[in-house]
C-alpha cells in the first residue's frame, strides 16, 4: 500500500551513521595477538592490526602504502616496471663487458 509517503527512518540509523563518520574520520585501531603453543612450545604465533579510518585520514597519519604498492596502483606498476627495465639493462650491459674480457683473455 503506498501512500507516497516516504519510509521513516529511526534513530537508530542516523546514530550509526554519526558513528561510522567519526570512526572514519578519528580513525580506530584494532590490535590482537593469537599464540597457539604446546607445553610452552610456541608453535603459532599471529599479530594482528587493523585499522579503520578514511583515505585522508589514513594519508594524514602517513599510512599511504596502497600509493606504491604495483598489484594496487597503476603508476607504481609502471614505475616498478621501469625499474627492472634499467637493471635488465644493466646487468645486460655486465654481461657484455665480462664476455668481452673473456674472448680477448682466449
Amino acid at each position: 500500500m503506498a501512500n507516497g509517503n516516504s519510509p521513516q527512518t529511526t534513530g537508530g540509523s542516523s546514530n550509526l551513521v554519526d558513528v561510522l563518520e567519526t570512526v572514519l574520520d578519528k580513525g580506530v585501531v584494532i590490535a590482537g595477538d593469537i599464540r597457539v603453543g604446546i607445553a610452552d612450545v610456541e608453535l603459532l604465533s599471529i599479530k594482528i592490526r587493523l585499522i579503520v579510518a578514511s583515505v585522508d585520514k589514513a594519508k594524514e597519519i602517513g599510512m599511504d602504502w596502497w600509493e606504491t604498492d604495483p598489484y594496487l596502483n597503476s603508476q607504481a606498476a609502471l614505475q616498478e616496471q621501469d625499474k627492472l627495465k634499467e637493471e635488465n639493462q644493466k646487468l645486460l650491459e655486465r654481461l657484455e663487458k665480462l664476455e668481452g674480457k673473456l674472448s680477448s683473455d682466449s
